[in-house]
């Protein structure tokens, strides 16, 4: 058996044992959806405060990401190995049996590391997509074309979390975007009366 392969077998092995996949769906979402809104929240305070050069925004942009997507490797790292280990003790006090070193513990120790990723990536790369547009400066004909665009990304991005949050629940999956969307649209409205005001 290849590398990859053996790899790809004791990841689908760890993930029946740990569920790792169905709680790493969820931190995705949930973060996801914060990094579209943090970035809507910067794109919205840059366009009031009258930013007009791309580089800026991108810069303002990054820092923000990269500071959510280190707080969220760091906190989910710690909250989850925190509560693996409290079940694997809880689990080892049960049967009086060491469990470090069977399937279940290095289970619980692939799903640390795993959601921690997870956690920590997704909203750092949803708000990428998001700031994509300002890279590329020179396909716009002017700035507020640029924020524009980026603030359509943004409703997109929600939206397809809304449909990806229904298919996992199998209900409305329009529905599902269609509320999201709503959440984004509230955050670029509010932004702009914060902006407006003196």
């Amino acid at each position: 058996m290849n590398p990859l392969r053996n790899l790809i077998h004791r990841l689908q092995r760890y993930n029946q044992i740990a569920s790792i996949g169905e709680i790493a769906r969820r931190y995705f979402a949930m973060n996801a959806f914060d990094g579209v809104l943090t970035i809507i929240g910067v794109l919205m305070g840059s366009y009031t405060a009258g930013v007009e050069e791309a580089r800026i925004v991108i810069s303002t942009g990054m820092a923000t990401s990269v500071a959510m997507g280190i707080s969220g490797l760091w906190g989910a790292y710690l909250t989850e190995a925190a509560e693996r280990k409290r079940s694997l003790t809880e689990l080892e006090g049960y049967t009086l049996t060491d469990l470090n070193d069977t399937s279940l513990g290095e289970a619980s120790r692939a799903a640390v590391v795993i959601v921690a990723l997870v956690d920590g990536l997704s909203p750092f790369l949803a708000a990428l997509v998001v700031l994509t547009p300002f890279f590329f400066p020179q396909f716009f004909p002017n700035p507020r074309w640029i924020y524009i665009t980026a603030i359509g990304l943004a409703l997109l991005a929600l939206f397809g979390l809304g449909v990806f949050l229904g298919r996992i629940s199998r209900r409305n999956i329009l529905g599902y975007g269609l509320r999201t969307i709503v959440a984004g649209i509230i955050s670029i409205v509010i932004s702009l009366l914060l902006g407006s005001s003196p």
